[in-house]
């Protein structure tokens, strides 16, 4: 067996490093991907909120008119929330609890307010969150008054 001394023989690999310029060219595309990618899934985040926020409302105002039928008037501003999930002392036609896990908190946390007789529903009570700044007035808050 002869080996032939015109075929040349593969060179031994090498392996080579990214440059410095390299990783920086990726860190910016990364970089300007999340800048694109986040606002959008934080945007999404803070609508899920809201509507959530919006459902809680929407479930307390059932029940609010659970507990109006049965003890002929709404809770006072004094009695609160708190009424739908124990009895108030001078209700006698209480059926409740008319919330089974106590009174929820809105998706940032807080209280919803409940006010009868309301500043916005003279003739009924106003309900609302204050969305996600917790604090009453401004365009975050969420409420029963306003066209949805």
């Amino acid at each position: 067996m002869t080996i032939r001394s015109d075929i040349k023989q593969p060179k031994p690999l090498t392996r080579q490093a990214f440059t410095l310029i390299e990783l920086l060219l990726v860190l910016v595309i990364l970089s300007v991907l999340a800048g694109v990618v986040v606002p959008k899934f934080t945007n999404r985040s803070e609508q899920a909120r809201n509507t959530t926020a919006k459902t809680g409302i929407a479930i307390l105002e059932g029940q609010l008119d659970v507990f109006e039928t049965d003890a002929g008037r709404p809770p006072t501003t004094e009695e609160g929330l708190a009424a739908l999930v124990e009895q108030p002392p001078n209700v006698k036609s209480w059926n409740g609890p008319y919330i089974k896990r106590g009174v929820p908190k809105d998706p940032w946390g807080n209280d919803y307010v409940y006010r009868c007789p309301g500043q916005h529903n003279v003739s009924g009570y106003d309900l609302f969150s204050m969305g996600p700044d917790g604090r009453e007035g401004g365009n975050d808050d969420i409420d029963n008054w306003s066209p949805h």
